[in-house]
């Protein structure tokens, strides 16, 4: 069944206050819940649902609009519950007539709905990001005929990986399942386990390597036997094997991966696929997580620079090589005709496609550059503040949602977040100026009786 579509009924209560008569109607919030097209999000959120008997879901602007909060005020999910029953701003925002004293959803209400929408559906909260911002004027259309494409990494919310480490706790994860499926083992190792990972850990520190390695095989040497025990326990028992196949693929590859070793490798349990990746940054040489691609405005219009299109890569593609998908994608996004895009050096050598082979301008290059495209390429960096802001105020500095679909879903959301994050500063910034017309028209004696007449 589709989600009820919430609309303002304007009925009134005799016990309850209606929230746009205990609320200021200019507030920024009030203005932006005014200028989002909820008939838009509800069409693209609602094909995800099959018309069918059953409970009906909660309403989309519900679900769309604490989406937004979450991401545009750094929130996490618990703490927008917290929030959303204290701020009447919030509910408001979301559609509500009255306010609230309980939650109309659960905090895992949340997680499943970003489950069920996924990224091609969520992309449609940038979609109308850009919208509302050439319907206010903090932008024009002609804003996104130029674009500035980089990529960054999105870490994921693990901790640093160790050989060590991770094969402790790959047996301690193998000893729990097996309690919980009633797996009897002959030993479990979990004392002798952690006094082998803190020796490691005090050889590692203090340079004695010979001593840190025979701690190491130690280590290896506990997780192997707790799994040769697993596997000859579960032998013959099907149901068991399919509750141990993924931790046991996982534990094998972690004990034989070693150091140096090329291509696919295990960085985390519940997490695997994590990818390590060098930006050659020196205060952060590896990160680990995923590639993501960013592309902002070229020019800074009225309501500053806005994200037309993120997506994550995983596989840790190289630059130059996601042109191919990244450039229909975000044409489709925008709506329009793209006449100009500018990169870093990470992009040389792209396989952009044919029609968009001469539009691209790398930093640097020295054919065919006019004035006006040399100023456009000393605009490039300017992508770079708009990935710290992703990062440090829109929950894309470390990603807590599961697995790659997680990965892409938090990079939509945090791109849409820093959009509406502007629109906000805009809205803001446009009450401020008109408040200042109004004081300076009240100031002088033509303009006052002009508008005492007006009034």
């Amino acid at each position: 069944m589709r989600p009820r579509e919430r609309r303002d009924s304007g009925q009134s209560d005799f016990f309850k206050a209606r929230l746009d008569q205990i609320v200021d109607m200019q507030h920024e919030l009030a203005k932006l819940g005014r200028q989002i097209d909820w008939r838009f999000l509800e069409e693209r959120f609602g094909a995800a649902y099959a018309d069918t008997t059953g409970h009906p879901p909660l309403p989309t602007r519900l679900m769309a609009g604490l989406a937004i909060l979450k991401h545009t005020y750094n929130l996490s999910d618990e703490a927008l519950c917290a929030r959303w029953l204290e701020n009447p701003y919030y509910q408001l925002f979301c559609g509500e007539e009255f306010f609230r004293h309980d939650l109309p959803f659960d905090r895992s209400s949340l997680t499943r709905w970003r489950h069920r929408m996924g990224e091609d559906k969520i992309v449609a909260l940038i979609q109308e990001s850009l919208n509302v911002a050439t319907r206010t004027g903090a932008a024009k259309p002609a804003d996104f005929t130029k674009i500035i494409v980089d990529t960054t990494v999105q870490p994921k919310a693990v901790m640093f990986p160790t050989d060590a480490k991770l094969m402790n706790r790959a047996r301690e994860k193998l000893v729990r399942l097996a309690k919980h499926k009633g797996v009897v083992l002959r030993q479990s190792y979990s004392r002798v386990g952690k006094y082998a990972l803190i020796a490691h850990q005090r050889y590692a520190h203090a340079k004695q390597f010979k001593r840190a390695n025979k701690a190491l095989r130690t280590l290896r040497t506990y997780l192997g036997r707790v799994m040769r025990d697993i596997a000859r326990r579960i032998d013959g028992n099907e149901g068991l094997k399919a509750n141990f196949a993924q931790l046991m693929s996982l534990s094998f590859a972690v004990r034989d991966q070693r150091r140096g070793q090329r291509g696919k490798k295990i960085y985390s349990l519940h997490a695997p696929e994590v990818e390590c990746i060098g930006k050659g940054k020196p205060h952060k040489p590896y990160e680990f997580g995923v590639k993501v691609s960013l592309a902002t405005t070229l020019n800074h219009s009225a309501g500053g620079q806005f994200v037309a299109h993120v997506k994550a890569l995983p596989g840790n593609p190289y630059d130059g090589h996601t042109l191919e998908t990244i450039i229909p994608d975000l044409r489709r996004q925008i709506g329009g005709a793209i006449n100009r895009i500018v990169a870093d050096k990470g992009y040389r050598g792209h396989n952009a496609p044919e029609e968009y082979k001469y539009k691209i301008y790398i930093s640097g290059q020295k054919r065919g550059v006019t004035k006006a495209i040399k100023r456009d390429l000393r605009r490039r960096s300017a992508v770079e503040p708009v990935i710290g802001h992703a990062k440090s105020d829109h929950r894309m500095d470390r990603n807590y949602l599961k697995g790659s679909n997680g990965d892409a879903i938090n990079a939509v959301l945090a791109a849409a977040g820093y959009n509406f994050r502007r629109l906000l500063a805009w809205l803001r910034g446009l009450l401020r100026v008109w408040a200042m017309i109004v004081l300076g028209a009240l100031r002088s004696g033509p303009a006052l009786q002009r508008f005492r007449v007006l009034a």
